[in-house]
């Protein structure tokens, strides 16, 4: 993923004719369309990744994932359970006088407005980032591990830390922290369910939520 990733941060800087240095990687890595476009490169060598390992045990690819179908019932519950735990962090922040949405956030949507790839940015947040990262976490980690002597509480413990590890780019403990309770959640929907698919689909809701709430932002109509 990071190869992938990494791919297009190297292609930006070059096709910038400027002269490397730390200056224009960090910009680089900051652009909204680079970001946007890493994210969608990260895909298909997570999955190329995980189909290889999978194949390598001899087992079925969408089985070990968890790429089934779930009740209506599960998608209901997991959608009022992210909305509540969305809400009581959006309440803790104003409490304690912090701001909600990430600084990097606000700086990705407005680099992408910019460059007129705000579209791209939101296919590969709502869509890209969520396939990839639940495939990996919620998908590979979680049924490895919840197989191991950590069992499944164990599995979603270490695999939401893993989660929140990737993340870094946020650099605040308070948002490392409602990252990984929302990882808690997606782990035990994920145990509950047995079906990726649906931590696929609240991921994805929540990224989308999160980039709407940064253009409101950007735009006044609502405050950090």
């Amino acid at each position: 993923m990071s190869l992938g990733q990494l791919t297009v941060v190297a292609f930006e800087v070059i096709r910038s004719g400027e002269d490397i240095d730390l200056g224009l990687i960090v910009k680089a890595v900051s652009s909204g369309t680079t970001v946007a476009l890493s994210v969608i490169m990260g895909l298909p060598a997570v999955c190329l990744a995980l189909w290889l390992a999978i194949r390598v045990a001899r087992n079925s690819f969408t089985d070990y994932l968890g790429l089934r179908g779930t009740s209506w019932k599960n998608v209901l519950l997991g959608t009022v359970a992210l909305v509540l735990l969305i809400g009581a962090w959006e309440v803790m922040a104003k409490v304690l006088g912090r701001q909600s949405t990430p600084s990097f956030m606000l700086e990705v949507v407005k680099s992408a407005q910019v460059d007129g790839t705000l579209w791209i940015l939101v296919i590969a947040l709502t869509a890209g980032a969520a396939i990839t990262e639940e495939l990996l976490a919620r998908g590979f980690l979680y049924r490895g591990w919840s197989e191991s002597f950590l069992r499944p509480i164990g599995a979603m413990v270490l695999s939401s830390l893993v989660w929140t590890a990737m993340h870094a780019q946020y650099y605040d403990p308070f948002l490392f922290t409602q990252v990984f309770t929302m990882g808690l959640l997606f782990g035990y929907l994920r145990y509950r369910s047995g079906s990726t698919w649906l931590t696929i689909y609240l991921h994805a809701l929540n990224n989308l939520a999160a980039t709407v709430q940064t253009l409101l932002i950007l735009k006044g109509v609502i405050s950090p």
